[in-house]
């Protein structure tokens, strides 16, 4: 039996596939703002985005942004075989940016009073990936 073995019958994990390109220009600095127009698909871009206007108190602006990248990485999610549940693990570093858009997005919803979609959004995460949950806070 491997260790890994979901022993609940489960659905497996979803890996998102690597893509490097908007992550290297992220981490090279580049404007968030333009690898989000150059990559309109990173999840990693848009939350990043959603950061930054969390920081500077655009709350609205940093909940678009942030329903942006979940959407996107809910259609990347959807092609890499995920059925609407199951692991989307915060290891697996390509999975971070539709986690960090998803932590971004309860973040905003709280924010502006919208607990519903705060708590939807928090269970979420939390079901995805217990680890980004207790990383991303």
């Amino acid at each position: 039996m491997s260790i890994h073995e979901n022993l609940l019958g489960g659905p497996p994990p979803t890996h998102l596939p690597d893509d490097p390109e908007p992550r290297e220009l992220l981490a090279s600095g580049a404007a968030p703002a333009e690898v989000a127009a150059k990559y309109p698909a990173s999840s990693l871009a848009w939350a990043q985005l959603a950061d930054e206007a969390f920081e500077a108190g655009r709350v609205v602006e940093s909940y678009a942004y942030a329903r942006t990248g979940y959407h996107r990485g809910l259609d990347a999610l959807r092609r890499s075989g995920w059925k609407g549940h199951g692991p989307v693990p915060f290891e697996h570093e390509p999975n971070r940016g539709f986690l960090r858009a998803l932590h971004a997005l309860a973040r905003a919803a709280q924010a502006i009073g919208e607990q519903e979609e705060y708590e939807r959004c928090s269970t979420f995460l939390r079901d995805s990936s217990p680890t980004a949950a207790n990383t991303l806070g």
